[in-house]
């Protein structure tokens, strides 16, 4: 919370700068008789900041604005011996080449001719397929979780109900485990996010960095067909801009709840029943954009604007759950109640009463038995099915932070600068103390600068710095060491990522296991570094775009299954010689395995990659009604480059007799030699 406000103060003192996906306008001047107009001064103006850019028609009458910030301008032509003609309101959208031909009238330069511009129903200039969702469209259609991205189905041949990515859905948690879209047909890993023309996709699933809240967004665009070849990357473009401030200020301040007070007490089929169902959502924030202004001090009306926005979200949410555990009396090794005979390992002989002697029962299943619960409900209720009831907690927090800036420099060069901040963080909680936990924050700077070097000829640069971190690890992890403190034999204690509670499972008796999540830990801590920069340059009836693009990648993970160690026990030791009777939870409490799984150590990669592009676009105006766009990209994305240790893991299934397993080593609890080695 600090770190987002002091980097916002930086800004306010002292202005970085960000990119964004620009538009174009274009056109020709001509005069009654449909001929072109040569050397008309053709003078832009954004209304929302008064930013001014001119240029000149050429031979032909031709014109066109490259790098145009998307916004609401005012288009006006002067030529002497024609009255002043100006078009307003026309609106340039994301990535949009908006064709505005304009008609001059014989007369006077002192008169004047108003034209209310009125939107294309067909864009003609290039063969883009995509389509934008505006502001009005995000901020006033209803949005579950106020997630944007639930609008790309406005976009038509565009669907978010493919399958999720099954790794990232638990890795990654929140609204990125069920982003799913896919377009034209393609897989959802396909997709290319970009934020205000930089980058922000994460190398690991592909799936979005910073998630701007609606309030922040001015509009976003899905491209899903041919678009010009200064896109690459991935054959789905996801296109978004943020708002940006004007001369006027506007704000908002919102909240919505759910709470569990407004619902109805929910039905449970077991015979603890809670009193509620506690269920809390709160999701509030603000923004506020417009001119910069400190009184008596600096007045940024017409030169420098901002825009901040800040959006929380609490969850709390508690459910039911049973699991079917063993009674009290069996942690105590008495199984009387149990239908099945259980047998000595070492002599194959029932138990005397069905019970196995304390002096019997392993020190190290002793200690893990404070992770497992035994039923709450009687036997005679509920036998050994659905036996034990707690209710879990899920908890989700989310805060998003966004400052963008801008500033018009003179009407040949304007900056912006944007910081995005977030911080996510969940969990869900099994039996006990287990569960998940997954954290998630970022960060994301960007710049860019668009300086107007002559009429025909704009620079465009930009760059941007993403940080993405992202951990998946259990709840019971807290400041103890679990696995250390158990000091179970192999187990090999790693980093606090990997603390937690080894998984055990029972096979055939249909108990609930107990500890943590066996896939995991993973601890992502990836970056991505970008430098752009393209050259618009529009010469006759050709305008020509070419750039560079380099992307540096950094994607650093720690983890890997079965760090903490899996157990699954069977009733085979405790079997009689016909293969009877026997039970799992008997065979842990005598440290008979009958498969362990476990890892030498937490696998760390470190890749990294340097990925290049560049481009060339031409549009040819052949005729005023006749256009041809072009163009060509070279792209290298290398394979990732890495230093890591190797190894593997060992599975072993334990179907030798117990007496044997101290000596090679194939049990749980017995001396044991590390069963693991380099690859």
């Amino acid at each position: 919370m600090r770190t987002k406000w002091f980097v916002a103060a930086l800004f306010l003192s002292g202005l970085s700068v960000i990119g964004q996906t620009l538009g174009d306008i274009s056109g020709q001047v001509a005069d009654p008789s449909g001929a072109g107009v040569p050397s008309s001064v053709v003078t832009l103006t954004n209304t929302a900041t008064n930013a001014v850019r001119t240029t000149n028609s050429n031979e032909q009458g031709l014109y066109t604005f490259t790098s145009v910030p998307p916004g609401i301008y005012n288009v006006k032509v002067e030529h002497p011996g024609f009255k002043t003609t100006t078009s307003n309101n026309v609106e340039v959208q994301v990535q949009q080449s908006v064709r505005l031909d304009m008609t001059l009238q014989v007369g006077q330069v002192s008169e004047s001719i108003e034209v209310s511009a009125t939107a294309a129903l067909l864009q003609s200039e290039n063969a883009t397929v995509g389509t934008v969702v505006e502001t009005k469209s995000i901020v006033e259609l209803p949005l579950n979780g106020r997630e944007y991205l639930n609008l790309v189905t406005l976009a038509p041949n565009v669907s978010n109900l493919a399958p999720p990515s099954g790794q990232a859905q638990s890795r990654q948690g929140a609204d990125r485990a069920n982003l799913a879209i896919s377009a034209g047909g393609n897989r959802i890993v396909y997709d290319y996010y970009t934020l205000d023309g930089v980058v922000n996709t994460d190398p690991n699933f592909n799936t979005y960095i910073v998630l701007p809240s609606i309030d922040a967004i001015q509009e976003f665009k899905v491209q899903t067909g041919v678009y010009p070849a200064e896109f690459g990357h991935e054959a789905t473009q996801v296109n978004v801009l943020t708002k940006s401030g004007g001369n006027a200020y506007h704000g908002s301040l919102f909240e919505f709840v759910r709470n569990n007070d407004f619902d109805a007490l929910p039905y449970q089929f077991t015979t603890t029943k809670p009193g509620a169902s506690p269920f809390k959502w709160n999701d509030y924030g603000f923004e506020i954009d417009g001119p910069v202004v400190i009184p008596k001090l600096f007045n940024g009306r017409n030169k420098l604007f901002f825009m901040a926005n800040d959006e929380w979200l609490i969850q709390r949410q508690n459910f039911q759950q049973a699991y079917s555990v063993p009674t009290p009396q069996m942690f105590e090794g008495n199984f009387s109640q149990l239908g099945n005979i259980v047998y000595d390992p070492a002599t194959k002989l029932p138990f005397n009463n069905n019970t196995i002697p304390s002096s019997m029962i392993n020190g190290n299943s002793q200690k893990l038995l404070k992770y497992y619960n035994s039923a709450t409900i009687p036997y005679e209720v509920a036998k050994l099915t659905s036996n034990y009831v707690q209710n879990n907690a899920s908890p989700f927090n989310r805060d998003g932070f966004v400052l963008r800036m801008d500033f018009v420099e003179s009407s040949k060069s304007q900056w912006t600068g944007r910081y995005s901040w977030g911080d996510e963080n969940q969990s869900n909680q099994t039996i006990n103390i287990s569960g998940s936990k997954i954290l998630t924050n970022y960060e994301q700077y960007l710049g860019s600068n668009t300086r107007i070097l002559t009429p025909n000829i704009v620079n465009e640069a930009r760059f941007g710095y993403s940080r993405f971190y992202n951990a998946l690890g259990a709840t019971s992890q807290g400041s103890n060491n679990i696995v250390a403190s158990l000091a179970l034999p192999n187990l090999l204690p790693g980093p606090p990522v990997t603390w937690g509670i080894p998984s055990v499972a029972f096979n055939g008796d249909g108990f609930s296991g107990f500890g943590d999540n066996s896939d995991g830990p993973y601890e992502n801590n990836n970056n991505t570094t970008q430098f752009i920069d393209n050259v618009s340059w529009n010469k006759g009836k050709h305008s020509f775009k070419f750039g560079f693009e380099y992307d540096r990648q950094n994607f650093n993970q720690l983890g890997n299954q079965y760090s903490r160690g899996q157990y699954s026990f069977s009733p085979n030791a405790t079997q009689s010689p016909t293969h009877t009777g026997g039970d799992a939870f008997a065979e842990f409490l005598l440290g008979d395995v009958y498969q362990s799984t476990l890892a030498v150590a937490a696998a760390q990669a470190a890749f990294q990659r340097n990925n290049w592009a560049a481009f060339v676009d031409d549009t040819w105006k052949i005729t005023p009604k006749l256009t041809v766009s072009m163009g060509l990209r070279w792209e290298l994305v290398p394979p990732f480059t890495d230093q890591i240790t190797n190894l593997f893991i060992v599975k072993v299934p334990h179907i030798l007799p117990h007496s044997w397993c101290a000596a090679i080593g194939l049990a749980l609890f017995c001396p044991a030699r590390q069963l693991h080695g380099p690859v």
